[in-house]
Formats: C-alpha cells, structure tokens, sequence
C-alpha cells in the first residue's frame, strides 16, 4: 500500500501513536477543535494549546478516526483586520476531505460575525491509503509536451462512450475512451481546471447560478467532491479522494502526465463582508493583504488577496504543492495569476520573492511542472517573461500575434487591400519568443496558446465579430472585448459553404502555428472537435449545455481532429520543431535549432520582406541542433495573404528536394517530391509544412 509521505506542520496527524491537530494563527487568543464522531457517539472538543514562541496552536487528539467530520472556533481581539467569532464553525485550511456541513453539528451557522449564516462547509478526516502499484509519474521531457487545458465536468459530460454514471467526473477523464482520445491527439500532459475544493461566489448564489470553472477556492487540500461520481460522494471524502487518486493512476498507466490549475492568489472569502468559512475567522489580519485604510489589497478582482509575504501563508501554499505533487502524485501546477505570489510586502513584484524560491528549489518539487499565469490586475502587473529558471509561462503574446495574423489582418486585407502589419511578429512567435524569454531560458519558458478557458473557443474565434455573453446575465459586460476575432463576413452560425470553408482554413491556420512554433504548445479541450460556445468568451457561469466538450460524430469535429493529430505526430517526429535551447550566432548549440530564412522568390529574406505588409510571406528552413535526437530538417511555408501567390522553393546544396507533409489548405498532394527551385502554388492564407530529402 502507498502510504501518506507527507508530515504536515499543520492539519491532522493521525498515522501511528497519539493523532494531534495543529493550526497556525498569530491573532487568535482561544482555539478549540470540535469533532463529530461518524460512530454516532457524539462530539469531542479539544482545547488547543499555543506553542511557545509560535503562531501554532495545538493539541492531542485521540479517538479520532477517519469520516469524523470536524471544525474550528476561533477567539481573538476586535479590531478592523479582525473577523473573529468564538461561535462560528470554521473550516481547516488544512481538511484533506471537505462536505457541506449537516444542519445537526454543533454551531453549525450560529456565530454573529459577517458572513456567519453563509457557513456550509465542514473539514472531514480522510483515510488516504491508496495502493499505486508499480505505476510510477511519466518522465515525459518538456519539449515533447502537448498540454490539453480541460475542465473535469465538461470534458466527457456529453460523451456517450462514457458510461453515464461517470460523466463529468474525475472517473470520467480516466475512462478509456477518454484515453484513446488524447493518444490519438499527441496530448502528452493534461491540464485541469482547479479541482481543488471551491464555492460559488455569494453574489451568484443569490442570483442562482453556479461557478463552473472553480477559481473559487474553499480548500487546498481536499478535491471537489462535486467532481466525483454519485458512489464516491455517497461513500464520503475518503472515497473522493481515492477517485481521484484512482484518475491519476489510470492516467500514467497511460503515460499522461496531470497538471493542476491551482488558485492560491486569494480564496473564497471574497472581499470584506463575504462569507468568512476559514482563513479570514482564523487569523485574517495575517494571511490577506490590506491597504493603508484596513480595505483588502485585492490584486485579483476577486476581493481578496492572499499575503504570500507571511511565512505562514506561504507556508501554506508549499504544503499543498508538496501533498498533490508527492501524496497524490500529479506531475505539475499551473499558478493562477502567479504574479499576485510574487508580490512583497509593500505589494510590489519580486521576481525573487522568497516563495518562488521555495517552488523552485523545494526538494519535494523538483520532478514537477511550474506554469506560470505570469499576471494580475494589480498595479504593474502584467509579468510575462519574468519568472525566471524552472518556471514555463503562459504566453499571451504569442496569442495575441497569432490571432492577429491569421484572423484580424485577413479581415483588415479583406476591408482595404491590405493589412497594416508584416510577418516579423509572427516570425518571432514561430522561434520561441527569444525576446521575451531571453536567451539562457530558452523557448521552453514559454507555453503557447491561441485559446485558453477564458475567452472564446476556437471555432468561436472564427465564427464572432463581438463577444455574446447575454447568458451570463451582466448584460454583456463582462469578458474581454480585445478577441482579435474575424467571423468571415456572417456572425455566427451558418450553412453558407464557403464561410465554413475559410473558417476552416482559419482553425488550421491557428492550429499549425501552434503546434510547429518552439515552445510548449497548449490546447483548449474541444477546439480540436469544433466546440462552441456561441460566441461567449466567459462562460464561467453558463449551464453544461453550452460548455461541454461536443462528442457527436459529425464530419467538422472529426476533419479538425484527424487535423490536429496530424500536426501532434508531425511535431513528435520532428526535433527541429520543438528546440529546447535558442542558438547563439557562430556557436553549434545542442538541443537548438539553425534557422534560415527564405523569402517568396526562394532567396533569403530581405528586410522588406519582414516590414512590408504587402509581403507577408515567408519561408523558414530550420534545422536541429543534435542532443537526444538524430539531426533534423524542416521547411515551414506561411503566407498571410488572402490571395494566391507562388512560392519558389528555395535552392540549398543540402536538399535534393520537398516532400509536402501537412498543409492548412485541403487536397494538396502529399505523396510527390518536389526539387529544390520549383513553384509551390499558395492559394489562399495558409501553412505548408515540407520534409526535406
């Protein structure tokens, strides 16, 4: 049997001997711990002791067992940072199982202080044994990595091959069906929305909606029970938790690794006011961040801000890392809004901040994946490239450029003969991004995305002018208006063929950028099979019958994924599209790549090629520097014009000839070679890939 590795500093210690529970407040003058028995013998509280010199507070605990369920009373001064209330049950920062709590626990929503009626949750002591096997976390090497960004509901809550039962739950993303998916699209590495346990916020309860994205965090430690199939939620925490243990172990007997998208910059409290469930009742004077006038120093928009410049709140922070990553044995974080981690205690970014060092350099985490969401909307907060060793980033400007290339520059063609910009960007986001990395980084700090779960789909992108969120119920206010979307002349919906013709070659426009560009690539679940949200871009609240992941067997879904899996074995295949190193000039650099740049006529590129908008062709023959991997050799053909226009293959001494191995236009020849010199008809905007012999 694998057994728990880790000794927390806080939160129950059952293992062998006497079991004893610790929490950390260095505001409260009185804890006590309440426990529900799940023998039905009643309750036991336990007076907790500080210890001497320490924000710990602590005490034996014995008769304890796993399925207690359990919370906290809190005493301490009055005072504007302080939310204490000795009669209001609050939840362990620390509970490994969490469920709403039963109307007969004792001071279950009797406390007076803001938020105590909204209190319905309660920790519960989990058994955590479960038996790994052999199975071990797959060594997959970062430049052969595709992530896939899902969220557990949506991702099979439609897909028939799932048993019902198991639809939108954590054993729904290890069904095999799943699996063969993902094989079949070259996904390497799955990436989660927060499963984490989260609430809906007050203001959309009250509205009767439901937060379905959970960047709304009750606990660090305990997986949503919501996630979990009905039998596991009957049989309580333990059994969510070997569920969920259970989707890990099934998914790296596969050889897929598990990213979790966590959300430690602020939680659930929202802002002063809201529900006080856990941290804020507990000693919120030191694990928020406060302005100058006792408000909250919200970096996050979410009202609240976690003050990771405090040792315990960072200590926190590490804690739970430290349990998925070695407990629960998934291979990665993605930090939501990791700028807000970064900040001091003046509140201002510290690319040194004490606590990436401890992510960095924690010996518990070096096998993990650190991605960063390198922002916040506090002051200066826009962060991208500034992460530093270990760290991979989101990298929105690849987005950005991407989309504004192959959609809105083609609007703009369409509307005045020629777009305003060249292909110098794009050029820049095909290489890695060198001047946003910096050379020792390499490209892959940089995790490239064209969609992500905020913002429109991909099929969206291409298919809506303006965003439609009226089904959010803000009357179309929220989410971003800056799409860089082009609907090819219909919004919307339509069966006029030549629209969801172009749109097509858009989608694989976009896709083929983001599979042979250096870096990691990562893609939004669903955009490989079409999915809409009908024009919204934040569909955080919407219902799942607009969300989920849409697994019918129609012609659209299963051209763009044969597409997609295409490029993901053509990016396998191929080193010199996913360069670890960026070169240096005059220096043979291994695991780099050696790049030449071609213009339409087959000579080298000219600097009017790269400004000149009228060009906005390129040819860009990019050879690998041996490490791992036998040499290797590409020629990636872009041109970014809607009209047609003939490509000369450029002539090397080295190249007998081009053998066409994918392209985003339909029915090219892909059997015959092609000699060096040779006209290569682009017809309209697209991407061409050759294989050199």
């Amino acid at each position: 049997m694998h057994e728990t590795v880790i000794d927390h500093p806080a939160g129950f210690l059952l293992g062998d001997g006497v079991a004893r529970y610790t929490v950390r407040s260095a505001t409260a003058t009185a804890v006590t711990l309440v426990v529900q028995h799940a023998d039905a013998s009643g309750s036991t509280s336990f007076p907790l002791e500080r210890v001497a010199d320490s924000d710990a507070w602590t005490a034996e605990t014995p008769g304890v067992t796993p399925g207690d369920r359990y919370h906290l009373l809190v005493d301490g001064p009055d005072g504007p940072r302080h939310d204490f209330d000795p009669a209001r049950p609050l939840l362990d920062p620390y509970a490994r199982g969490i469920e709403r709590a039963a109307a007969e626990d004792d001071a279950v929503g009797t406390g007076t202080g803001p938020g105590a009626a909204a209190q319905r949750w309660t920790g519960v002591v989990v058994d955590d044994s479960f038996d790994w096997g052999s199975v071990v976390k797959p060594a997959t090497p970062l430049d052969r990595a595709v992530v896939y960004e899902a969220n557990v509901r949506t991702l099979t809550a439609a897909n028939p091959a799932v048993p019902e039962h198991l639809r939108g739950t954590y054993a729904g993303v290890a069904h095999e069906s799943t699996i063969a998916h993902l094989h079949r699209i070259g996904v390497t590495t799955l990436e989660l929305l927060p499963v984490h346990a989260f609430d809906t916020e007050h203001w959309l309860q009250e509205a009767g909606r439901e937060n379905a994205w959970g960047y709304n965090t009750l606990g660090f430690f305990a997986p949503h029970a919501a996630y979990a199939s009905a039998d596991a939620r009957a049989a309580g925490t333990s059994a969510v938790l070997r569920e969920f243990k259970g989707m890990v172990r099934l998914l790296h007997e596969a050889g897929i690794q598990v990213v979790l998208d966590v959300v430690y910059n602020h939680t659930a409290e929202e802002g002063l006011g809201g529900p006080t469930s856990s941290l804020r009742g507990v000693d919120g004077a030191n694990r928020y961040r406060w302005a100058a006038d006792d408000t909250y120093f919200d970096t996050t928009g979410c009202g609240n801000t976690l003050d990771t410049s405090v040792e315990a709140t960072a200590d926190l922070v590490v804690d739970s890392l430290r349990y998925w990553a070695r407990d629960v044995q998934v291979d990665g974080f993605r930090f939501d809004l990791m700028a807000s981690l970064a900040r001091d205690a003046d509140h201002v970014f510290d690319p040194a901040h004490p606590l990436l060092e401890r992510i960095r350099n924690h010996p518990d985490l070096q096998d993990v994946l650190v991605i960063a969401e390198p922002w916040d909307v506090g002051p200066d907060g826009w962060k991208t490239g500034s992460f530093g060793a270990r760290t991979s980033e989101w990298n929105d400007g690849f987005r950005n450029t991407v989309r504004q290339f192959w959609l809105t520059d083609i609007a703009e063609e369409r509307r005045n003969g020629a777009p305003s910009t060249g292909i110098g960007r794009l050029a820049h986001a095909l290489t890695g991004s060198q001047g946003l990395f910096g050379a020792e980084r390499g490209p892959l700090a940089g995790v490239n995305f064209v969609t992500a779960h905020d913002g429109f789909t991909l099929l969206d992108l291409v298919a809506y002018d303006g965003k439609h969120n009226e089904a959010n119920g803000e009357d179309n206010r929220d989410g971003t208006n800056d799409n860089r979307s082009f609907n090819h002349g219909i919004e919307g919906e339509t069966a006029d063929r030549g629209v969801r013709a172009a749109r097509g070659r858009s989608m694989r426009n976009l896709l083929g950028t983001l599979m042979l560009s250096a870096g990691v690539p990562m893609l939004t679940a669903g955009d490989e099979r079409s999915r809409t949200q009908h024009g919204n871009n934040n569909a955080y609240v919407v219902s799942d019958d607009l969300t989920p992941v849409d697994w019918s067997d129609h012609e659209d879904a299963e051209a763009m994924t044969a597409s997609f899996a295409a490029l993901a074995r053509l990016r396998s295949a191929h080193p010199a599209l996913r360069p670890s190193r960026f070169g240096v000039e005059g220096q043979e650099t291994p695991g780099a790549a050696r790049m030449s740049w071609y213009g339409p006529d087959g000579h080298p590129m000219t600097i009017e090629g790269w400004d000149q908008p009228i060009h906005r062709a390129l040819q860009y023959f990019v050879e690998s520097a041996p490490e791992h991997e036998p040499a290797d050799r590409v020629l990636v053909v872009v041109h970014g014009s809607g009209r047609t226009r003939d490509i000369t293959l450029p002539v090397r001494e080295d190249v007998v000839g081009f053998r066409l191995a994918w392209s985003s236009e339909k029915h090219r020849d892909h059997e015959r070679l092609r000699p060096a010199g040779q006209v290569f008809t682009a017809y309209g905007p697209g991407i061409h890939v050759f294989e050199i012999a």
